[in-house]
């Protein structure tokens, strides 16, 4: 499939020329839509104001947003769920047995690496598509500065998600090592997705096409999780704790660092509080 990005009167690099398996169809349809030119509402190019002086409000608000968001708070639940008694080594033999998806554990295993390189291609190619500025030099900087910020949250999610495996000495459910805990295939591709989303916000793009993309790229971090387990190289805890993980530190770098304009759309986020749970929802303007 070949995807060509309409050229528009801007001088900045506005085309895009793409070769990609069918497969990678859904991200397509970012591309029509924008070209990478213009600016975010504020007037600002998406990356320019990246790294800029740290403001600690914001990083203790990213941390916060980012930790008790329900893409966060869901799948670390599950993974405590799992975690109780023997149900994570009973459920991984049920996976493994009927690969109900996939259909056996060698395809599971190279569905999981197919599915985390369409989240890497879409996490670069929607980065390319948010508007960086009219002028050729402002565009490059802001791409770079802007995609300095994504390749640091998927590189500290990365020696992260290691040194846990490190700590944990956790045996996969085929034996052929100690580093099940947790998964770095689930957690970089739901760092690719969380960057995906997040630039996908930033788009000049239909309202309504926003959440369709969004959950797709959801729907493929979690076939990467579902894949690992059915290919026997991790327990159920060991895929959530990862899309638990590459979510949060991947939010928070990004708000924290990218620093882009707050728009005016309502938060919500659970917390745990004595004798049960919160709620919270927030509007910013």
């Amino acid at each position: 499939m070949i995807a060509i990005l309409p050229s528009t009167n801007c001088q900045a690099p506005c085309s895009l020329v793409r070769s990609l398996p069918a497969s990678f169809s859904l991200l397509i349809l970012v591309l029509p839509f924008a070209g990478g030119c213009g600016t975010l509402p504020n007037g600002r190019g998406w990356g320019q104001d990246a790294f800029s002086p740290i403001d600690l409000q914001r990083v203790s608000r990213a941390a916060h947003d980012a930790f008790f968001d329900l893409e966060t708070l869901v799948p670390l639940a599950g993974a405590l769920v799992f975690a109780v008694d023997d149900f994570d080594e009973r459920a991984s033999d049920w996976a493994v047995k009927h690969t109900t998806v996939f259909g056996s554990g060698r395809d599971a295993r190279e569905a999981s690496d197919d599915l985390k390189t369409a989240l890497e291609v879409e996490a670069v190619i929607t980065a390319l598509a948010t508007p960086s500025g009219d002028v050729p030099e402002q565009w490059i900087v802001s791409k770079l500065k802007g995609a300095g910020v994504e390749l640091v949250a998927v590189g500290v999610t990365g020696g992260v998600t290691i040194w846990l495996k490190s700590a944990t000495d956790r045996t996969r459910p085929d034996k052929s090592s100690d580093r099940s805990f947790p998964s770095g295939h689930t957690s970089t591709s739901f760092s690719f997705a969380t960057l995906a989303n997040r630039n996908i916000d930033s788009i000049n793009m239909p309202p309504r096409l926003k959440p369709v993309l969004k959950v797709g790229n959801t729907f493929l971090a979690s076939g990467v999780a579902w894949a690992r387990v059915e290919g026997q190289r991790h327990y159920p805890s060991d895929v959530l704790a990862g899309a638990a993980l590459g979510h949060f530190l991947t939010a928070f770098i990004h708000d924290a660092l990218l620093n882009l304009p707050e728009d005016g759309a309502v938060a919500f986020a659970a917390f745990p509080v004595k004798g049960g749970a919160g709620v919270e929802l927030s509007f910013r303007f």
